[in-house]
Order: C-alpha cells, then sequence, then structure tokens
C-alpha cells in the first residue's frame, strides 16, 4: 500500500463515525527484552525469520549457505555449473506497485528474464514478490493484482471515531480475503519446491513494532514446512507488510518462551526500509562459518560467479513542487511524504554500499520523472493500469535500468583534479 500519514486519513475525513466498539483491542504482552530473539513459533523451523539488528547475522548466513548448497546439488545432478545469480529488491509504494508489475511482465516479453536466486519484497513489493519469484508463469496473477482490484478489495472505512480509538482507521479484512485468494496450495508449493530443491529464497520484510525492528520472514521455509497453518502465515506475513501503521491494523502474531505465550506487533516493512537485500552487517564471516570445511568450489559458487542485483523502486526519484497551504494537516501530510521519500532514496543508496563492497552488479529501476499522472482516490484502476502500462514500456524500450542511485555522480571528484591543475599551468 502507499505509505499515506495518519493524519492525511484524519484530515480526509473518514465517512461515519460510529461510537460501537470504541475500546482499543486487548493484546499479550511483548516479547521481553532479556529473551532476546529466543521466541519461538509454534511447529514452524527456527529459520523463519531473521531480525534485521545484526543479532540474527549468522542465522542469515546458515540459511544462505544450506540455499548455496541446494543450488549446487541441483546443478551437479543435471550435470551443468552453477550459473549466474540474480537477485531482485522489490520496495513499497501502495498503487505505484502496479509499475513493478508492468516492468517485470515486459521483461518477460523481452525473453532475457533470469530466474532469480532471490527476492525480497517490502509492502507493496511483498504483495508482488511471490510471483515474481515464480516467474513469468505467474505473470497473470501479478498483472491482475495491480489492475483489476480496486479499493473494497483491500480496505473498509471502521468510521472516524471508532477508528481513532481502536487501532486503525480502515479495516484490512478485504485485503486479507484478497491476499488468501491467491495463496492457494499450489502457490505454496511451488515455492516450496523452488527452496528445497534449487535453494531459492524469497523473502518478505516487515517491521516489529513492539521493539522496533525490521524482520526478514524466509517464505520458502515457511511454505515448505508442511505445518497446518503455513498458508494461514504467509497469508498474514505479507496483510502485515503492508499494513500501513494507523490506516490499517496491525498483525498480531504469537509467539512462545519459556512456555509463556506472548505477542509481536506487525506493521508495514516500510516502517524500517523501503526495500532491503540484506543488512550491511551481514559479512563473508557471517556467511562462511567454518572455513576450514568449506570447500573451493562452494567459495567459487558463492563470491565467483557473476552477480547481479536488481531493484524495482516503485516511485519517482523526486516529488512534484507545490504550493503548500498554511494548514497543519497539509503540512504534516507533505513532511511526512517527503521524510519517507528521502528514506526510500537512502535505502537505494545502502544497496549500492552493500553491492559495492560484496562485488555484485547493481541496478535500480524508478518510475520516469515523465509520468505526472496524479492518484485522485486510493486504488484507482485508471492510474494503476497506466502506471502498469509505464513500467512495461520502460523495460521494453530499454531505459528501465540505472548502475547507480538517482542523483549519484560516479565520476570522483580526484580524477577531475590533474586536468584542472593542467589548465591552471597552462594559463600560467
Amino acid at each position: 500500500m502507499k505509505r499515506r500519514s495518519f493524519l492525511w486519513a484524519v484530515g480526509a475525513g473518514v465517512v461515519s463515525a460510529s461510537a460501537g466498539g470504541c475500546a482499543s483491542p486487548d493484546r499479550l504482552a511483548a516479547l521481553p527484552g532479556n529473551l532476546g530473539n529466543h521466541g519461538r513459533f509454534a511447529g514452524m523451523p527456527d529459520d523463519c525469520r531473521i531480525v534485521l539488528d545484526g543479532s540474527n547475522d549468522r542465522l542469515f548466513g546458515r540459511i544462505a549457505f544450506t540455499a548455496l548448497r541446494r543450488e549446487m546439488a541441483y546443478a551437479q545432478g543435471r550435470g551443468v555449473p552453477v550459473g549466474p545469480a540474480a537477485y531482485l529488491a522489490i520496495s513499497g509504494g501502495g498503487e505505484n506497485g502496479a509499475f513493478g508489475a508492468g516492468l517485470l511482465t515486459g521483461w518477460t516479453r523481452l525473453g532475457n528474464r533470469p530466474e532469480f536466486k532471490g527476492v525480497t519484497g517490502v509492502s507493496t513489493g511483498a504483495l508482488s514478490a511471490p510471483f515474481a519469484f515464480l516467474g513469468p508463469d505467474y505473470d497473470r496473477e501479478l498483472e491482475r493484482v495491480y489492475t483489476d482490484i480496486g479499493l473494497s478489495d483491500v480496505m473498509v472505512s471502521r468510521g472516524l471515531l471508532r477508528g481513532l480509538l481502536g487501532d486503525s482507521l480502515y479495516d484490512s479484512a478485504p485485503l486479507r480475503a484478497t491476499i488468501r485468494r491467491f495463496v492457494t496450495p499450489a502457490l505454496l508449493a511451488a515455492i516450496a519446491r523452488e527452496y528445497t530443491e534449487k535453494g531459492r529464497l524469497l523473502f518478505v520484510a516487515t517491521t516489529n513494532l513492539d521493539v522496533p525492528v525490521g524482520v526478514l520472514w524466509n517464505m520458502g521455509s515457511i511454505a515448505a514446512s508442511g505445518h497446518a497453518r503455513a498458508a494461514e502465515l504467509f497469508t498474514e506475513i505479507l496483510l502485515a507488510s503492508a499494513s500501513i501503521p494507523g490506516i490499517l491494523p496491525p498483525v498480531m502474531f504469537d509467539i512462545e518462551a519459556g512456555g509463556t505465550r506472548y505477542q509481536e506487533m506487525h506493521v508495514d516493512g516500510g516502517t524500517v526500509a523501503q526495500v532491503v537485500l540484506y543488512p550491511p552487517s551481514l559479512g563473508g564471516d557471517n556467511l562462511l562459518l567454518d572455513p576450514a570445511a568449506v570447500g573451493p568450489g562452494v567459495v567459487e559458487a558463492l563470491t565467483g560467479r557473476p552477480r547481479r542485483l536488481f531493484i524495482i523502486r516503485n516511485a519517482r526519484p523526486g516529488a512534484d513542487p507545490e504550493t503548500v497551504p498554511r494548514n497543519i494537516m497539509k503540512i504534516a501530510d507533505r513532511a511526512i511524504a517527503t521524510l519517507i521519500q528521502a528514506q526510500g532514496l537512502s535505502d537505494l543508496y545502502q544497496l549500492y554500499v552493500i553491492a559495492q563492497r560484496d562485488g555484485i552488479d547493481y541496478n535500480v529501476a524508478c518510475i520516469p520523472q515523465s509520468f505526472t499522472e496524479r492518484l485522485d482516490a486510493p486504488f484507482d484502476q485508471t492510474y494503476m493500469r497506466n502506471l502498469f502500462a509505464v513500467g512495461r514500456d520502460t523495460m521494453l524500450n530499454g531505459t528501465a535500468w540505472s548502475g547507480v542511485p538517482p542523483g549519484f555522480n560516479a565520476i570522483p571528484v580526484p580524477s577531475a583534479l590533474p586536468a584542472a591543475r593542467r589548465g591552471r599551468t597552462g594559463a600560467s
């Protein structure tokens, strides 16, 4: 979902003000700080999620290393070498997720869309990530998500008074039902096969608001768990990643530690980061846990093959200038929107630093500045279909990717100094 501010929703006015059911919902206590990350989800594998505060980097390393082993075994069984690795990171952006959906379907038409080794999704990117992960066979489902649904498929007003006294202004039951329609047994089985047989990874980001900290959920591990509630947890994670605080209700996850039940409050992954691959704290020492036991083939497969990162930023690099009225709601809304936009740009720069450090080719696609259509109403189908077409055409005409983040000049300052010095010497 598009990350609108809480103040925007209040200022816009939600329809009916109902006094019924105004008490704040109850919840269990959050996991105490002294228990760290030792809580467990009943029946789920221990690697089903990674906390993005540096404390789970070795766990992330084990997940990546195990996935690499599976990939190597799969390639060996077919008598082929382990090929290049491509990674896809899809950002938040609400209705603007139509851009990324169009871009991916255009990529399929070009005929050179890679099978991604890993896919991550945040917010609206989380909703498209499973389809992007499974590839061109799911392009029609991906297109439907961003061209066929409307506001009634996403949220319904709770009424202003009830919303202000509860945990959100809107009810996300329609979005939950929409997600459930797509999270079929066939989709889960396909993700599980890619995870267990090929070592491909699918992650979705949420924000644990109690801590607060970002969390990456290992969706392949959940799909392959065989747990009776796997589809339900899969759905709830996608819903949580797209649940804007104050606009949609948080998703509560039950967790157990030391025989006691707790709850975690999870909201939109974009609260922490608009787009993510893995944290900068994750390094080679977290991946190669026992260098003495790692054969040369593993090291080569990990670092020697070409690796490419593709980032879809479902937003334009800059905002439209406008005359902001001297109105508290308008000022606050504009300031929050500016903060979110700046955060998204910073996330692109962080991924650029990670890619430079780890020798990964960096590519980012943003909505072109030439797209100036305004969104007049949430989840307007005309807007989304037009933006879908822009994403598709941007890919087809070869202008989608940039090798550096928006606004970054890759020419080092020192490289220009000798020429300038020579110019001054000649003048003298």
